[in-house]
């Protein structure tokens, strides 16, 4: 009897090779076993050769960045409400919700574990996180087209960003109700008095 050769793997289009990995990273994330975050892990449970993930990202640092920006931008949309206080309470909402779900969580996660190691992974990592914070500037660009006055880019990073990434990595749960517009009021507040920030 013939014996029975294995199934050739199929070459996957480069979109397919990119979901594939980013699913993969997702689940040994959620491992409850503390799976090894590895390039070769995480090549074998996407089913491709740890060469095409080097060469497409160059290193974890900046696979993670990518996984991280990528569902960030499906989950945490940034919406055009037509009003800078609009966008930023939207904005805020999906966060909330985002951080409220296990997956959400995980992609905190993921951003500690991005944290670069090398002086090129930290080059390769940035290119990735560019491409959100470019979405955010265009959230200010937007409102100061429509002649709106809006805060600086670090000031909606410290004051609308940060403590919802803080609570996320702590464990803390947001408030039922009225956190996303808490924070949206405390930094157009104080962008209008400057004597607070």
């Amino acid at each position: 009897m013939t014996p029975k050769q294995p199934t050739p793997r199929l070459r996957k289009s480069p979109e397919q090779v990119r979901s594939a990995v980013h699913q993969a990273v997702i689940d040994l994330l959620s491992d409850p076993e503390g799976a090894d975050l590895t390039i070769p892990a995480i090549a074998q449970r996407a089913g491709v050769n740890h060469t095409s993930i080097y060469r497409r990202w160059g290193s974890r640092e900046a696979l993670l960045a990518d996984v991280v920006v990528t569902r960030l931008e499906r989950d945490w949309p940034l919406t055009d409400t037509g009003t800078l206080r609009g966008d930023l309470t939207a904005w805020a909402q999906a966060g909330v919700a985002s951080i409220r779900t296990p997956e959400g969580r995980l992609l905190v996660r993921a951003v500690a574990l991005s944290m670069p190691g090398s002086t090129q992974a930290q080059g390769e990592r940035a290119q990735h996180f560019e491409r959100r914070i470019h979405a955010i500037e265009h959230i200010r660009q937007r409102a100061a087209a429509r002649g709106e006055n809006p805060p600086p880019l670090e000031q909606i990073l410290d004051q609308l960003i940060a403590p919802l990434y803080l609570r996320a990595i702590f464990g803390i749960e947001p408030p039922a109700t009225g956190y996303p517009e808490l924070l949206v009021n405390r930094l157009l507040n104080n962008a209008a008095d400057p004597a607070t920030t």
